[in-house]
């Protein structure tokens, strides 16, 4: 199977018509001038210190990750995509099965230029718990030192690792579900048709949260969303310059590197999709869904009435935030029929 990349120029100007932003959820409006007070606008200048990290805001150690010893917790080096550097993977099986598992391959968020594998788990865990499955999470290459094809390619080594390696981590390699956020999904959007044109691990399912799947920023909701939220038009436009250089926004940019792109997306894995309704990827999500469908496959799409970008995670307990979540964990008890 052959992937082509569809026309496009460089323009951040769509040219359909738009109104004015859609609201924020009234439970989530409060939250997001929090957030828009302590987190900056993603450029060179802000990229190291939010690497850094936020002080009390440390990712979780292995010890919160055990549950209370529902989970082992590891962590492994393994190889990465040939001539590349070895990656990691964190690996979180529950400790009670007695026969193989589930299982979600996690791709972190971060706009492509931030966060490491445990970015993202607990929620991922979370999920894992209501069907009793594995978490098995990726370390990539960053942008913008290591650009595309580095993440994506990072992202896939992983998965033929886990899925190579299955019966050692007792997980079922006919029952992993890729899932990511963000960037991360994005990413597993793309190593999904890896997996598919390459005839790589044959994936149960595809969770994409919120994902980052086209470079050219130019649909309708990221031009009525522009400077408003989390993860604005200037930020991403920032995502994807680190990934893709100088090519973003022109006819070289692989389907591999902005999901959009592709030409194909028959044969894929049962998908779900959300994202909010007041977030710059809105338009590119539906759309991503909208193309499943005509391609004979199937997905499951929620869009959130007044959700920005990731509200779920920094606003948990709105209302909207809880029925976000709690559609997820349907789908997954619905996919695995447990």
């Amino acid at each position: 199977m052959t992937l082509t990349a569809e026309p496009s120029t460089v323009a951040l100007v769509s040219t359909t018509p738009v109104g004015p932003p859609p609201p924020f959820d009234p439970e989530l409006a409060p939250a997001l001038r929090i957030i828009k007070e302590l987190m900056p606008p993603v450029n060179a200048d802000t990229l190291p210190v939010m690497r850094a990290g936020v002080p009390g805001m440390e990712p979780a150690d292995n010890r919160t990750l055990a549950r209370g010893g529902e989970f082992l917790v590891e962590e492994r080096v393994v190889p990465g995509p040939a001539g590349a550097p070895d990656i990691s993977l964190l690996i979180c099986r529950p400790a009670s099965a007695s026969i193989p598992t589930p299982a979600i391959y996690h791709t972190h968020g971060g706009g492509m230029v931030l966060g490491d594998n445990r970015t993202g788990i607990e929620d991922q865990l979370n999920l894992a718990q209501s069907i009793g499955a594995a978490v098995v999470s990726v370390e990539y290459r960053l942008a913008p030192e290591a650009p595309h094809p580095a993440p994506v390619e990072d992202c896939y080594a992983g998965l033929v690792w886990t899925a190579e390696h299955a019966d050692e981590l007792n997980i079922d390699p006919d029952r992993i579900v890729i899932a990511g956020a963000s960037a991360g999904g994005g990413l597993a959007a793309a190593v999904t048709l890896l997996a598919r044109d390459r005839g790589g691990p044959v994936l149960f399912g595809q969770m994409l949260l919120c994902p980052m799947l086209d470079d050219r920023n130019d649909t309708p909701s990221a031009v009525q969303m522009a400077g408003l939220g989390v993860w604005t038009q200037a930020d991403n436009t920032f995502g994807w310059d680190a990934l893709l250089g100088a090519a973003r926004g022109t006819d070289d940019v692989s389907p591999y590197a902005a999901p959009a792109r592709v030409t194909d997306l028959s044969g894929l894995p049962p998908a779900f999709i959300d994202v909010g309704s007041a977030e710059t990827f809105r338009d590119e999500d539906v759309t991503y869904a909208s193309r499943i469908w005509q391609a004979g496959g199937r997905a499951e799409l929620h869009v959130w009435p007044g959700g920005f970008h990731g509200f779920d995670v920094m606003a948990p307990d709105a209302a909207v935030s809880q029925d976000a979540r709690n559609a997820r964990q349907v789908w997954l008890r619905r996919l695995f029929a447990v």
